[in-house]
Formats: C-alpha cells, sequence, structure tokens
C-alpha cells in the first residue's frame, strides 16, 4: 500500500466516515457479527468498529508491520501475520468474515477466488461474509499509483461467491467509486 494511502487509512476522518457510512450498513445486514474473521484491517480502524459492536475479532492482516502495530494497539483482537489464503485457520469456526476495502490489494482475480473459497471454509453453516472494494476508475488509480490495484467488478462478485459456496449473494453501489456485497454460507455443510 503506498503511503499516502496508508496515511488516510490511519487517520481520523477515515474513521469518521467509516463510522457514518460503514457502520449503519453493517448494523443492517448482521444483527450478530459473534466471531469475525476480519481480512486485511491496514491499521485497524475497521477493527475498532468490530469490537465497538461486541464482536471477537481475528484480524489477518498480510504487512507485517501493520499486523504488529495492530497487536500493540489492540490487544484485545487477536492479530495473525499471513495471508488469509493461506493462514492456519480452523474450518468451520467464524460467525462472520469481513473484507473492508481489500479486496483490489489482491495480486489477482484468481487470488481474490481463492480468498472467497477459503472463507466459505472457515465460516460456519449460516454465516455471514459482508465487505465493501472499490469500483475501477481513473481517480482511484491515481491513488493507487505505486500499489497494487486490481479493482473487483461488482457485475461478476455474485456468479464468483457462488462458484465459492456462497448463497444469498447481495452487491449494490455505494457511491460512484465504492460498493458493498454480502453473502451467506448454506445452513447445511457440502458432503
Amino acid at each position: 500500500m503506498n503511503q499516502s494511502h496508508l496515511t488516510y487509512l490511519a487517520s481520523p476522518a477515515w474513521a469518521d466516515t467509516l463510522r457514518t457510512r460503514l457502520l449503519p450498513w453493517l448494523r443492517d445486514r448482521v444483527t450478530d457479527l459473534g466471531d469475525v474473521l476480519e481480512i486485511g484491517p491496514g491499521p485497524g480502524r475497521t477493527t475498532d468498529l468490530l469490537l465497538e459492536l461486541g464482536a471477537t475479532v481475528t484480524a489477518v492482516e498480510i504487512d507485517a508491520d501493520l499486523a504488529r502495530d495492530l497487536r500493540r494497539r489492540l490487544p484485545e483482537a487477536t492479530v495473525i501475520h499471513g495471508d488469509a489464503v493461506t493462514a492456519d485457520l480452523p474450518a468451520h469456526r467464524f460467525t462472520t468474515a469481513t473484507c473492508f476495502a481489500m479486496l483490489h490489494h489482491m495480486p489477482s482475480p484468481q487470488h481474490q477466488d481463492r480468498l472467497f473459497t477459503r472463507l466459505r471454509q472457515v465460516l460456519r453453516p449460516g454465516a455471514s461474509l459482508v465487505g465493501t472494494d472499490a469500483i475501477d476508475s481513473p481517480v482511484l488509480r491515481q491513488a493507487h499509483h505505486d500499489d497494487t490495484f486490481v479493482p473487483v467488478d461488482p457485475d461478476t462478485l455474485p456468479a464468483r461467491l457462488t462458484a465459492a459456496g456462497f448463497e444469498h449473494i447481495v452487491v449494490t453501489p455505494h457511491d460512484e467509486h465504492h460498493f458493498r456485497f454480502s453473502a451467506t454460507t448454506p445452513v447445511t455443510t457440502r458432503r
């Protein structure tokens, strides 16, 4: 992540934006977060909100410095340094998984799809996946200069989540640069 982007994501302004724009939607989508797996928390402003909502949070952060800093700042969360696709996570443990504005930082659509499959494996039956991400645009490409930027096409996301084993998929625009999504795992596990 480039420094200007990282600075913004750690800022009080971003925290305020999350509180006013993400928090109401999150409360509407998931009534009881429970045991949350947060993918790519970065500086942890979303982790703060999840903890405020009473969730037990396990955060997986690929950047070693960010993971270390988050571990120090939020000792009540479990922070794992690693790639969520390959991290040692127990099957069918979590009641909710979150991916807030991080999918576009993954190196390829195939890696994103592997993450979706992995999340399906670690979520309990009937669990929720909720997230937000960026829509491809010149403005966001510029904001990600010298950074990984692999935007997810919101029109293809439902099929990708279905292929990973999710159902009840909803993808909605959030603003001109972002979209939101939610899905659930089937109530019964496949054999």
